[in-house]
């Protein structure tokens, strides 16, 4: 037996236990045509990318189809080959065009790829003309987004809400093979009706699209469900009126180590794209002494896709529900405007999002670019540049939040009796005490708070002043 270190974080343990397995290349089944295979599960092993640039300049293009390789890489993939094509918009039919869907068969069977992965969102029809052509599996940014928080999802909500976000993707593109797409029940099978009974009945790939749907409708039940305890918790700290601030933005920005550096959370802190899909809420105080929550969020790409905000609203509610968001951005991505715009695009679709106040938080300091950093505290106003992994920048980012959390609208001098000292541990919690003196009768309390423990303490308590 071996002692345990000490010294490992929450999120220690579980970095290590989800580097204990991964994906292992090249364990494909050898098909020279995808089309054999009736039902397929989403593996990926050795990819070629494929993008289509229809707009932007070339540093847009490669920049994005950098972006999908860390996705594939994310996924467990061996990234083999990264192909562009500029278009004036993607090909309706094969989203490359026949004769290039032909030079990427070649390419694909020159460099032994088992996958092709596009950047952009395929339509059913796209889908399985370009898999005819290459002779393999074909899929698109949209699915590799999904396998990927399927593998991350921990909790049973996540995995309730990955689930449901998928099952929506794939209602449009279920597809038979061979006889499966004409293969009915119906006559005899159908009840023993017989002749004149109600018809051929349903085709094998409607029975499964029903399935579906009455999967995807017990799921949305779970989720309302399982979320009922998120909610009754924020209605807790909303009728306490502790503060909530939301840190929100791209995946991979720093989110869950700013969490920590300013809580010591001990969330799973992992160099990888949605290394964290649950909320976490921790504790924490200004240097005031005041006390707000911080919520730690799913993070955010560009062409989220709608499956994935619809699926995980509840969750996103802890954006919209917040008093302060920190939108934290990675200082030294090449380019980090486009990550703060993505950002802001989903923030259009949370209810209420967009008016609460923001903190620009430009994250990795220690690694980025000087230039970078100049160019956006120039480009964001109200930002703070900030290093999670140093802890330089986080009294400045302290102080700001202060400066942006609600104002306590009351200053009180009141005499509080000593049988209802939680009044006063209540305004050492939710509010900012001055001073305190201990008298014969009970505790002078001279504190700033919130109208809710300003209503309390006047019901129970005495101004000095008529002492």
């Amino acid at each position: 037996m071996h002692d345990e270190p000490e010294d490992l974080a929450v999120g220690d343990y579980e970095l290590e236990e989800r580097q204990a397995l991964r994906r292992v290349a090249g364990l494909s089944t050898e098909l020279e045509d995808i089309t054999e295979v009736e039902y397929r599960q989403l593996r990926l092993e050795r990819v070629v990318l494929v993008g289509v640039w229809t707009s932007g300049s070339v540093f847009d293009a490669e920049n994005s189809l950098q972006e999908l390789r860390l996705l594939a890489e994310t996924a467990g993939s061996d990234v083999l080959e990264g192909l562009i094509q500029r278009r004036d918009k993607p090909d309706p039919a094969t989203y490359i065009g026949s004769g290039k869907a032909i030079e990427l068969r070649d390419i694909v069977a020159a460099s032994g790829a088992d996958t092709v992965i596009c950047d952009g969102e395929l339509t059913p029809g796209q889908l399985r003309q370009l898999e005819e052509i290459v002779k393999v599996k074909v899929i698109d940014r949209t699915a590799l987004i999904l396998d990927i928080f399927a593998q991350h999802a921990k909790s049973r909500e996540g995995k309730a809400q990955v689930e449901l976000a998928q099952l929506q993707y794939l209602l449009p593109r279920l597809r038979g093979w061979g006889g499966n797409l004409s293969r009915q029940v119906g006559g005899r099978a159908a009840g023993g009706v017989g002749i004149g009974g109600r018809g051929p009945g349903e085709t094998k790939i409607e029975l499964d699209r029903r399935r579906i749907r009455e999967r995807m409708a017990k799921l949305r039940r779970q989720i309302k469900n399982m979320s009922t305890a998120r909610e009754t918790m924020r209605h807790h700290r909303q009728a306490r009126e502790v503060p909530a601030v939301a840190i929100a933005g791209y995946t991979n920005a720093g989110k869950s180590s700013l969490l920590n550096r300013l809580t010591g959370a001990g969330v799973l802190v992992e160099d990888a794209l949605f290394a964290t899909l649950d909320p976490t809420v921790r504790r924490a105080r200004t240097p005031e002494g005041r006390l707000f929550t911080l919520a730690d969020t799913v993070g955010f790409v560009r062409h989220l896709p709608h499956q994935l905000v619809e699926a995980f609203r509840s969750t996103l509610e802890e954006v919209g529900d917040a008093d302060l968001i920190l939108h934290v951005v990675d200082g030294s991505h090449p380019d980090p405007e486009s990550q703060l715009a993505a950002v802001r695009e989903v923030f259009a679709e949370i209810e209420g999002a967009s008016e609460i106040p923001e903190i620009v938080v430009i994250n990795k300091a220690d690694a980025a670019d000087p230039v970078t950093l100049a160019r956006l505290t120039m480009k964001e106003r109200h930002s703070v540049v900030v290093s999670a992994r140093t802890g330089s920048g986080m009294g400045e980012l302290m102080a700001m939040i202060e400066t942006e959390l609600p104002r306590l609208d009351h200053e009180v001098r009141m005499l509080v009796p000593y049988d209802r000292t939680d009044l006063v541990a209540r305004a050492h919690k939710e509010g900012e005490v001055l001073s305190l003196q201990h008298t014969g009768d009970g505790t002078i309390l001279h504190a700033r708070v919130l109208g809710a423990l300003f209503a309390e303490l006047d019901r129970v308590a005495k101004p000095v002043e008529t002492v």
